[in-house]
C-alpha cells in the first residue's frame, strides 16, 4: 500500500496533536522489600558485624546475600519513597545522592546492606532545605553495584522526577 505525501504530512501532523500525556509511563511503585530477590528472608541479608572502638561505631559485616539483588528490578521504570543522603551538594541543591529507607540510615546508625540502598542522580538538583523530607523518586532502575563515601549500594537510578512522599 502506498502512501501519498498528504497522507503522510496529515498523519504527522495528527500525531503531533496528541497530548502528551498519552504517551507517558506509568511508574511502578515499590518499597524497599523489592529490592530484596524473591524468596530471599530480610533476616538473611543482615550480617554480624564488629564494634570500631577507634571511631565508637558498630560496622556490619554482610554475606554474599546482601548484594544479592532482584532481578525484576533492572531496567524496571519504579517511583519509590525514601531519605536523602547526599553525596553532591551545592547552593543549587543535590543531584547525586543515596536513597536510604529510614532517616540517619548510614549516618547515625551502621548502613543498610547495599540490596537496601539505591544510588540516585538527577540533572534538576533536590532543594537543600528539603534534605530532611521523605521523597519519591520515579526513574529507571538499574542493577549497579558502587562504593560511594557513605555506604556500598547495590542499585542506581536517574531521577526523571521527584517529589515530597505525602502519607
Amino acid at each position: 500500500m502506498l502512501f501519498s505525501r498528504r497522507h503522510l504530512i496529515g498523519t504527522a501532523m495528527a500525531s503531533a496533536a496528541l497530548p502528551q500525556a498519552a504517551f507517558a509511563r506509568t511508574p511502578t511503585e515499590i518499597t524497599w522489600e523489592d529490592l530484596i530477590p524473591p524468596g530471599l528472608p530480610y533476616a538473611e541479608i543482615i550480617g554480624e558485624g564488629e564494634m570500631d572502638e577507634a571511631n565508637d561505631i558498630w560496622r556490619p559485616i554482610y554475606d554474599a546475600n546482601a548484594k544479592k539483588l532482584n532481578p525484576s528490578l533492572a531496567g524496571a521504570f519504579i517511583k519509590m519513597p525514601g531519605f536523602i543522603i547526599p553525596i553532591d551538594l551545592s547552593t543549587d541543591g543535590v543531584t547525586s545522592f543515596v536513597l536510604v529507607p529510614y532517616v540517619g540510615a548510614c549516618i547515625h546508625t551502621p548502613p543498610p546492606p547495599p540490596n537496601q540502598l539505591v544510588f540516585v542522580t538527577t540533572e534538576t538538583p533536590w532543594p537543600g532545605d528539603k534534605l530532611w523530607d521523605a521523597v519519591w523518586v520515579t526513574g529507571v532502575m538499574q542493577h549497579d553495584i558502587k562504593s560511594t563515601e557513605v555506604a556500598e549500594t547495590g542499585y542506581a537510578l536517574t531521577a526523571e522526577d521527584m517529589e515530597i512522599y505525602t502519607w
